[in-house]
């Protein structure tokens, strides 16, 4: 799988060089004017993605007396797909990837990739006549899977799989769900989970979601405020309650994360850390507390078997299956702190018995063997959600040609009790132990994957 950035280049890209020397051909690839008054028209409807590090949509090139379209950073051009030339190239250069043996075409940033003045610039109608000739065109020539990096509203995201009569990307990041998933952390409260996930497992079995805990970027608060806010949640107080958690400042957290791109007008951020950071490992260490060390390894691996309870394919971010911790020398741009060089020395930890490298790595391959080997996790299966009576208490049902499981995840730190009477002998598919799902005592941050005898 390959990174395919659509939206732009770097100014240091042969194109964007042959533009600065003149060459008119490569400068109609962009977006150039040599005056402010239309960027200013763009300027009024479309919002900027880095208001604080790189504002505005537009940056002067001093050189050539012109203003270049600059959605993301002023060293990043955007393309002009206005232009057909651009197009073709771009197919092009991703046929030629495919044809080295790519699998995945990873489309970075693509709902920004067609401009109108007076809209917003995003996810307008040409985006998914775009990636839909892209899909044709590959099943033609040479197939390959697109992979949407749609980073938008929920109800942004599955639009991008298309139809299944005109289907545009083969699967999409599971956005949505990750933001959720922190929030449910914060608040311990899985209703609004429950809702998406209901959602997510009533969609066509087709479209495929690449499930995550965290990404290589920052994790943005792209939720259900209007859901939120029948329940008591309003918009900016809770963002400063998720940010505030995550960061440590609330007494019961164990989050060490920091923030990104804070807006000091209007307290919105958004934040950055590792999972082992964000389920308390760090403090632990800090602290050298065995006990809360032990309920952050819980922890880490509950939300691990959560996410690949999931339907939909799940990824695990390097360094997560070590327990590797935010990289403090990288705070100077704190995306960078969950992006720190793979620890060998720390990975030489999963070795050696009683480590916390050990019990996430084989906790983890564990997972990993469990869904591999178990019918229910099949693409196919049936998934619905199971009400728990108990907020705290998320349960998800998989059933597939008469076998079942049902997986229970409590979200809380204390011990909670799922409020069920499931008939029949159980199995832990984890531990190997029978359990009953009758009014089932749970540790906090503990896990069950029962399969039903």
């Amino acid at each position: 799988c390959l990174d395919f950035v659509m939206n732009h280049t770097s100014e240091e890209h042969e194109w964007a060089k042959r533009a600065r020397a003149g060459e008119k051909e490569y400068q109609d690839r962009y977006f150039f004017f040599d005056t402010y008054d239309v960027p200013a028209l763009y300027e009024k409807t479309c919002p900027q993605v880095f208001p604080t590090t790189a504002p505005g949509n537009f940056t002067w090139l001093d050189d050539l007396h012109k203003h270049v379209m600059t959605t993301f950073y002023p060293y990043q051009w955007d393309l002009n797909y206005r232009n057909p030339v651009v197009f073709n190239e771009m197919v092009y250069n991703m046929l030629y990837l495919a044809n080295q043996g790519v699998d995945i075409v990873r489309l970075d940033a693509v709902p920004y990739i067609w401009k109108e003045m007076g809209t917003s610039c995003r996810n307008l109608p040409q985006v998914h006549t775009i990636v839909r000739m892209m899909r044709m065109i590959g099943e033609i020539v040479c197939p390959v899977v697109l992979l949407g990096e749609v980073v938008m509203e929920p109800e942004k995201v599955v639009p991008y799989f298309g139809t299944i009569e005109k289907p545009e990307c083969h699967m999409l990041y599971n956005v949505t769900m990750m933001a959720t998933t922190w929030n449910t952390v914060a608040t311990r409260d899985t209703r609004l989970l429950r809702m998406q996930l209901d959602i997510m497992n009533n969609l066509p079995k087709e479209y495929t979601f690449l499930n995550y805990l965290r990404c290589h970027d920052d994790i943005g608060w792209g939720l259900d405020f209007q859901t939120l806010a029948g329940w008591g949640m309003q918009e900016v107080p809770h963002k400063r309650y998720l940010n505030d958690f995550f960061t440590g400042k609330i007494a019961e957290s164990v989050s060490r994360g920091e923030l990104y791109n804070e807006d000091p007008i209007t307290g919105d951020a958004r934040f950055c850390a590792t999972t082992a950071s964000m389920c308390g490992i760090e403090s632990a260490g800090f602290e050298q507390n065995e006990e809360k060390k032990k309920r952050a390894v819980r922890f880490d691996l509950m939300l691990h078997a959560y996410m690949m309870v999931q339907s939909g394919i799940p990824m695990l971010y390097s360094g997560d299956e070590i327990g590797q911790v935010n990289d403090p020398e990288k705070r100077v741009d704190s995306r960078y702190i969950h992006r720190g060089k793979f620890d060998w020395k720390l990975a030489d930890g999963r070795k050696r018995k009683g480590t916390v490298q050990k019990e996430l790595f084989d906790g983890i391959g564990k997972l990993r063997s469990i869904r591999s080997k178990e019918k229910v996790f099949d693409a196919s299966a049936n998934v619905w959600t199971l009400d728990t009576w108990e907020n705290g208490i998320l349960g998800v049902v998989r059933e597939l040609e008469g076998e079942q499981m049902t997986a229970l995840f409590n979200f809380a730190e204390e011990d909670r009790t799922a409020w069920i009477e499931e008939e029949g002998e159980y199995m832990d598919l984890y531990t190997g132990k029978k359990v009953s799902l009758q009014a089932i005592k749970m540790e906090g941050h503990s896990f069950v994957l029962a399969k039903k005898c």
